[in-house]
């Protein structure tokens, strides 16, 4: 299956500042997969090696030598020259090696030729808690997510459907009859999500979407609360950062959707739920949306720290754990899930595409679900609606207040514009698009 972070990839080959790259992403999102094909594909020598197994590597890494003498005993122990023009080491599962994650700065500022690839489970987690320097400013940094709507078409090879939503969105233009189509594939997207193993699973299944294997998100969820107790300090700080998971369905269901500690316990207080909530951020299982008090430029600059809401980083796995089935989803008969549903689709949309998660709230109860900030127009905000409802009573006050040059409604509308109410409509399945006209 075709990753857009495979072009990510490229460019870090192809740049003159080599330095070591670390890919973090949620567990089974397809890191493993992706590096070892990018590798194999274009590199003419490549060593792949996975700490969990290769423990003599830990070991060499622990002893109280020279970086030096480290450095070129590796090359011994792997019988792998990747000083070697056209060479690339992969290290997966690196986490298992703080001392080899610290010698990183080491191999950029001596041995800069060198490419290096670093991956592992929990990575982003175990880079938050270091006990050795990290390697700061040597190392790139990049983030996988598992697959968007995008990447799900070209895995069931909709090349045409995929280029006629593109054409549609540039040109603002109906889908006409092809709009059905596409909404039964993004209803097929809401059942798997993004994880490859669950797209794949589906792939197989064909058009019996009723024969499709749940099983595969179920496994991946075991393995989340499994990774619960790992980097922890306490058995006490795992229950926490399962109650947190637990309840994150909850949350989305209040009326302000807003993260209430509360919610976990009625005795629960910030102070002890904000490590294990970071845990989960730092792991990517959740994507934090933060809110904005004033929608001014820079947005990140009148963020309210305090108040944000929480999504789970694939809504295949939110329908799992809530327990909506096949039918449920297919058929479109999710009642009170749906409109959370969407709107935690819509967030790995615009967070896959590399776009902040952050909304508005005003008075009269009035909230604008994302806020993005576009190349020609300043602040555009965003509402979210599951079906095809045009009421929008608080995109109404955002614009008495703001008057933004248009605002967006994403729902299962086609593509339109209303001018006056200066409201541009955009499908559910065209959401990855947004990021066009972020600056």
């Amino acid at each position: 299956m075709k990753r857009k972070i495979y072009n990510d990839l490229l460019n870090w080959k192809n740049t003159q500042d080599f330095k070591p790259l670390i890919v973090l992403g949620v567990r089974q999102c397809g890191k493993t997969y992706i590096i070892d094909e990018f590798c194999q594909k274009e590199f003419k020598h490549y060593k792949k090696i996975n700490l969990l197994e290769d423990t003599d590597i830990v070991k060499l890494f622990s002893r109280d030598e020279s970086s030096e003498k480290k450095y070129n005993d590796l090359k011994i122990l792997l019988d792998f020259d990747f000083d070697r023009e056209d060479s690339v080491l992969f290290i997966d599962e690196i986490q298992k090696s703080e001392e080899l994650i610290s010698e990183l700065k080491f191999f950029n500022e001596k041995h800069s030729n060198v490419r290096i690839i670093c991956a592992g489970s929990l990575l982003g987690v175990k880079l938050a808690r270091l006990n050795k320097p990290f390697p700061v400013g040597k190392v790139t940094r990049l983030y996988m997510y598992p697959m968007d709507f995008e990447e799900f078409l070209s895995a069931f090879e909709q090349t045409a459907l995929l280029n006629k939503i593109k054409e549609c969105f540039e040109k603002n233009e109906s889908m006409g009859l092809l709009h059905n189509r596409a909404l039964d594939y993004y209803k097929r997207y809401l059942l798997s999500g993004g994880m490859p193993e669950s797209v794949k699973a589906l792939i197989e299944c064909g058009n019996d979407y009723y024969n499709y294997d749940l099983s595969k998100l179920t496994d991946i969820i075991e393995d989340y609360k499994n990774d619960m107790n790992s980097h922890v300090t306490n058995p006490s700080e795992t229950l926490k950062i399962r109650n947190i998971y637990n309840s994150l369905s909850s949350q989305l269901q209040n009326a302000s959707k807003k993260f209430q500690y509360s919610v976990i316990d009625s005795k629960a207080k910030s102070r002890e739920y904000s490590l294990p909530l970071d845990w989960l951020a730092e792991s990517n299982m959740v994507q934090i949306c933060k809110c904005v008090k004033i929608p001014e430029k820079p947005l990140l600059g009148f963020v309210d720290e305090e108040t944000f809401k929480v999504y789970y980083s694939d809504v295949g796995i939110f329908n799992r754990l809530v327990n909506n089935d096949i039918r449920t989803i297919i058929l479109d008969e999710m009642k009170i899930y749906n409109g959370i549903i969407t709107e935690n689709y819509v967030a790995n949309q615009l967070k896959a595409t590399g776009i902040d998660l952050l909304y508005w709230k005003g008075t009269r109860d009035s909230e604008v679900d994302f806020l993005i900030t576009t190349s020609n127009d300043g602040i555009v905000p965003i509402e979210v609606k599951a079906k095809e409802n045009t009421q929008s009573k608080s995109l109404k006050v955002y614009y008495e207040l703001y008057k933004p040059n248009y605002m967006i409604r994403i729902s299962s509308k086609d593509f339109g514009y209303n001018p006056e109410t200066k409201i541009k409509s955009i499908p559910l399945y065209a959401t990855f698009l947004i990021k066009n006209l972020v600056s």
